[in-house]
């Protein structure tokens, strides 16, 4: 009988990481995309205030109210802030009532422009009452000192 020789076979040590770039590229190009759209709030001119910051809870969600020197309204919820659409005061207190129903915990931000009536500030503050908001929080820029 013949004898046969064979081959042992050495396993392969090497990684072929040619489609782990790729779909690492692919997600690059997704969040270098989507990273502007995250722009979280309305773009307001804040008051400046010597206050110490605010001790909000990461967990919990948001609901910011803004103001614009405009005295246009708008709501944003949570981090992404879909509504972008300027909101009348009626519109304002049925959505905030709403969502205090449905979630007691929310956070309750307020950030008004610096150029903003005051009167129009405190006719939101007002709704904001009215609709269950028992303690707002007001959003304000550290002071530039000297």
């Amino acid at each position: 009988m013949e004898t046969m020789t064979r081959k042992k076979r050495l396993p392969m040590s090497e990684i072929n990481v040619v489609p782990y770039i790729d779909v690492m590229l692919v997600l690059l190009i997704v969040f270098m995309v989507t990273a502007p759209m995250l722009n979280q709030g309305i773009e307001v001119d804040l008051p400046q205030a010597n206050n110490e910051p605010l001790n909000l809870d990461e967990n919990l969600e948001s609901l910011i109210v803004s103001i614009t020197a405009a005295g246009d309204y708008f709501l944003s919820i949570g981090a992404a802030g879909e509504e972008r659409e300027p909101m009348d005061l009626e519109m304002i207190a049925l959505r905030v009532g709403q969502i205090l129903s449905a979630n007691p915990n929310i956070q309750v931000l307020v950030e008004g422009d610096s150029n903003a009536d005051w009167g129009a500030m405190i006719t939101l503050i007002t709704t904001l009452n009215s609709a269950g908001v028992t303690n707002p929080n007001f959003i304000t820029q550290p002071l530039n000192e000297i």
